[in-house]
């Protein structure tokens, strides 16, 4: 079992760059005053992690939600063969979390590590809920937030019945071609739902188009 990470968990200094990230964030999905912001700020602590470190383990109850200022991480579960299969890769600029269990406090099927260093802020859940007490705007980007994990999930449920294991290859390579550098290829190979021998046939049937 990977070891958790253990780190000191400050509330995160206001002038923190990556609260400005997370701002920009929350922007795109509703304008916050000056003082709804700091309220908001205040609801955060920061914390570094590096790579392979299980942040919630399958049968944990979730108490967190993560922003990633910096960084990769993956959402998994086990397959019926007990092997792991990826979800969901967050990355930057994501709020990343085993949402259902964060949301209905049972523990998770699922899991959520770090792929590379990371720069995260998190809220816990009875922060959570009071920031949605102080801040009523935050029912607006959480109810978003939730709607877009929706979407990303039935795309990528969609995708696996309609397309080819190629035609998702393709769509991987169009949408985070970068990853393919830096992300292990045995995930990205669960995450397409094929073998990584398979993912390794279709890069060179593709590269030889």
């Amino acid at each position: 079992m990977k070891k958790k990470p253990i780190a000191s968990e400050p509330y995160a200094e206001m002038s923190s760059p990556g609260f400005e990230q997370m701002k920009s964030a929350f922007d795109r999905i509703i304008s916050l005053d000056e003082q709804e912001w700091s309220v908001v700020k205040s609801a955060f602590k920061m914390l570094q992690v590096s790579p392979k470190q299980l942040l919630t383990s399958i049968g944990e109850v979730e108490k967190k939600i993560y922003f990633v200022a910096q960084g990769l991480m993956r959402l998994y579960c086990m397959n019926v063969r007990d092997e792991e299969t990826t979800i969901f890769l967050f990355r930057e600029n994501h709020f990343a979390s085993c949402y259902q269990s964060f949301l209905t406090q049972f523990p998770s099927d699922q899991a959520l590590e770090t792929l590379e260093n990371c720069t995260l802020f998190y809220i816990t859940k009875e922060r959570y809920d009071w920031l949605h007490k102080e801040v009523p705007k935050m029912n607006i980007v959480t109810r978003v937030i939730a709607e877009q994990r929706f979407i990303n999930a039935q795309r990528i449920f969609s995708s696996h019945i309609m397309h080819s294991p190629e035609q998702r290859y393709l769509e991987f390579e169009r949408q985070h071609g970068d990853l393919l550098l830096s992300v292990p290829h045995h995930i990205i190979a669960s995450f397409l739902g094929v073998t990584p021998v398979s993912l390794s046939r279709i890069r060179n049937r593709v590269s030889r188009k």
